[in-house]
């Protein structure tokens, strides 16, 4: 029994990956002593393998060994594997995960790997669905109502990110400013003058109001000018 090639490689195969946690099939090939990719696929099945979704698959790890993140990837040394298997069903799995779908630009980020051909094939083959937003195109699920939904939370989500990053108008700026002095002694917080807006009409959030305060020097919890001249007529 403990003569038999099959034990003999799995043996090799487990000397290996306790020594590596990646190989090619090449380095495989040598460390069981065989020429067949059968006897070495043989051995991998028996044990549990993933092939890397990198390198044009060329790279082997024992199923025990990654430590895949939320995603379900896992990378070794630039090689990277999904325990979704290959690229194709990784990048499905993704899109389709995504609440509000996925960019080329950040499946590019996740995979680490070009995929553009990948994106495309799966248009093409029904696997995902593509709409355009804006000046990019939002791959999201190829179920009409899931795609409708991610389509909706990208829209919200680029409002939310655009009004975060605009600048306050000339208006707010003077708004924010005669409300800091108004509540002399002291500058307000940036949340309270933004309550004390929203009652009079004006919508501003809380960072829009620190943007204005670090422009004009203002510190929350400091004396106001107007209170340190009324002090000094007295």
């Amino acid at each position: 029994m403990f003569n038999t090639p099959t034990y003999r490689h799995q043996t090799a195969l487990e000397a290996l990956f306790n020594r590596k946690k990646v190989a090619s099939l090449s380095v495989l090939r040598a460390a069981l002593g065989v020429r067949s990719r059968t006897t070495v696929f043989f051995a991998l099945k028996r044990a549990g393998y993933y092939c890397s979704y990198s390198h044009a698959g060329r790279y082997y790890t024992l199923a025990r060994i990654p430590r895949f993140d939320a995603q379900g990837l896992w990378s070794h040394d630039q090689v990277c594997f999904s325990k979704h298997g290959t690229l194709r069903a990784t990048a499905m799995v993704l899109v389709q995960e995504a609440p509000e779908g996925c960019t080329h630009e950040e499946l590019q980020r996740i995979v680490g790997v070009r995929l553009h051909d990948t994106l495309r094939s799966l248009v093409e083959d029904g696997g995902i669905g593509r709409e355009r937003t804006g000046r990019v195109y939002l791959y999201v699920s190829a179920d009409p109502e899931r795609a409708a939904q991610q389509v909706k939370e990208r829209q919200e989500l680029n409002a939310s990110l655009a009004e975060m990053l605009r600048v306050p108008t000339d208006e707010e700026v003077v708004e924010v400013l005669a409300e800091a002095l108004r509540a002399a002694p002291e500058i307000p917080a940036p949340d309270q003058v933004a309550r004390r807006l929203v009652a009079r009409g004006m919508q501003i959030e809380p960072h829009h109001i620190q943007m204005v305060y670090e422009e004009h020097g203002l510190v929350p919890g400091k004396k106001t000018a107007q209170a340190g001249s009324t002090r000094s007529r007295r």
